[in-house]
């Protein structure tokens, strides 16, 4: 795994924000446990799907946590979208989640998985923003793991927790 640092004065020096002096810089393990906690999220949506419960809810604040969705621009490619690609808003990045005003989307996160395990090729933090980029594997019920290629990219909000800008994931290249 590969992990470069910019230190607070390089990013000074480039100017990149007054943010990022005014709070803790992002580490390795912030954005590993962002990650972490991402993948509980989509565990938690498809529990909620298979019991019967509000779904759409737990959708909902799982975006609401992880998504700057208001505050920024959100670059969003999910995995299996073809038609309508990009998800820049709330309700698009709903709607890929678990279904609703995007005929091409099924719902993603009701699948439902049992686990999301991570495996981060590179990781580059500049203070106040952070980048992240490798596999994540989603454990079908069946026991089964899905490989996706990921890129993340996260800022942090006023409260120091890292929120995801860019989302961009897709299934490996296969030649068949």
């Amino acid at each position: 795994m590969k992990t470069a640092v910019m230190t607070t004065a390089l990013i000074a020096s480039l100017g990149l924000g007054a943010a990022a002096t005014a709070m803790d810089a992002i580490t390795e393990a912030d954005v590993q446990a962002a990650q972490q906690a991402w993948g509980e999220g989509i565990v938690t949506i498809g529990q909620a799907y298979t019991n019967g419960e509000d779904y759409r809810a737990a959708a909902t604040a799982h975006i609401e946590q992880f998504y700057a969705y208001g505050d920024h621009t959100i670059l969003f490619k999910p995995t299996l979208a073809s038609e309508e690609q990009f998800r820049g808003d709330f309700d698009g990045a709903l709607s890929y989640f678990v279904g609703g005003s995007i005929e091409e989307d099924g719902g993603f996160a009701i699948a439902p998985y049992t686990n999301v395990r991570w495996e981060n090729e590179g990781t580059i933090i500049d203070s106040d923003s952070a980048m992240a980029m490798g596999n994540y594997f989603f454990t079908t019920t069946e026991g089964e793991e899905v490989k996706v290629e990921y890129s993340f990219g996260y800022v942090q909000d006023e409260d120091g927790e890292l929120k995801i800008v860019l989302h961009h994931s897709s299934l490996p290249f296969s030649a068949e």
